[in-house]
């Protein structure tokens, strides 16, 4: 069997790598070592501010080094916002500016009141952001809480599109009856709640119910429905959801197979709410789409596929005996979803 190296490439390779080592191992020892004494002298000096501070109005997406320090930022401050600049980012509002490393809220507070954005930089409607410097926000009027649009909020300035959106979002889930919740939502800022607040109109807080006027399930919105105790802001969602996949409660039992009702809270809201089972709305299982049928809780994707093909076969059926016959249904799925069910016999569908 050939031999991969000769004698003399051995020899050289044996000669050759304990001398790659000493000369590594040199290179290690001679390197010179950092002097803790100037690591922190050049600490010291980044860290230190300017012996000169002048506060004045500034635009921290165009101020230079030299200004920054004039305003009292130490190098390693003015640095790190010229680092932020430099990677695309822009200062839309005044609060961006602690999103610079090592700016600090109390660097912050101090800066605040002289901090002016620019129009160009500034946060506006998608409508009024060009390549040009961007028009100035609609002078607000006084506007009802519970229906003020996102669009609005965009256009007098206060918000974002995002947090606008994002406001709505929290009104809608949480309901906004006073200035404490409007400064609860997480997009509004102490600057912007006391921007806004001659100008808000808050709704009346609804009644909480009581033995003479419960709420009834199929009617019943968000509001109504949080007004319930027992009921939390995440289970409004739910039980608005669930209501409409099912087409409308026909007990009010149907309560417990929503997830989020626990058990204690289950008999509680028993006692506040009722349903009217002529409000749910029916399925024409006949004439019906596919998509119609599966979105409803109780008929399962296998049960779908039975009533999709036995229905294509035989065309329909008069009663929901005959879908227990051809065991297209258990008699309990068939007690369950009988309320919901009628039988057209032409194009009297209910899938819209």
């Amino acid at each position: 069997m050939a031999r991969l190296f000769t004698e003399r490439e051995i020899r050289a390779v044996a000669i050759f790598l304990p001398l790659a080592g000493l000369l590594v191992a040199a290179l290690v020892l001679l390197r010179p070592k950092a002097d803790p004494e100037a690591v922190r002298e050049v600490e010291q000096r980044m860290e230190q501010r300017s012996d000169s501070i002048s506060l004045h109005p500034f635009d921290p997406n165009t101020a230079d080094f030299e200004e920054l320090r004039s305003l009292g930022l130490s190098k390693y401050e003015a640095v790190s916002l010229l680092k932020y600049r430099a990677a695309g980012k822009i200062f839309r509002i005044p609060e961006d500016l602690t999103l610079c490393y090592g700016i600090g809220d109390s660097l912050y507070r101090v800066l605040a009141p002289w901090i002016h954005i620019g129009r160009k930089y500034a946060i506006a409607p998608r409508s009024y952001r060009t390549t040009r410097l961007v028009a100035e926000p609609l002078a607000p009027e006084p506007f009802r809480v519970d229906t003020v649009s996102a669009r609005y909020l965009q256009a007098i300035g206060a918000l974002s599109k995002r947090q606008a959106e994002s406001f709505i979002r929290w009104r809608d889930l949480s309901g906004i009856y006073d200035m404490d919740e409007f400064r609860a939502c997480y997009v509004i800022s102490d600057s912007i709640a006391d921007a806004l607040a001659p100008y808000l109109i808050f709704p009346e807080r609804p009644h909480k119910p009581s033995a003479g006027h419960p709420v009834e399930l199929n009617t019943a919105d968000s509001a109504a429905l949080r007004s319930v105790v027992g009921i939390g802001e995440k289970t409004v969602m739910r039980i608005l959801e669930y209501r409409e996949r099912l087409g409308g409660f026909c007990r009010v039992e149907q309560l417990a197979e929503i997830p989020g009702i626990t058990e204690s809270n289950y008999e509680k809201i028993l006692k506040q709410i009722y349903c009217d089972s002529c409000k749910i709305r029916k399925i024409d299982i006949n004439f019906a789409s596919p998509k119609t049928l599966g979105r409803h809780p109780y008929i399962a994707p296998q049960t779908l596929r039975r009533l999709l093909k036995q229905r294509q076969l035989k065309g329909g059926w008069s009663t929901a005996e005959e879908l227990i016959e051809q065991n297209i249904l258990t008699r309990e799925e068939a007690a369950r979803l009988a309320p919901y069910l009628q039988f057209g016999s032409h194009s009297g569908s209910a899938d819209k």
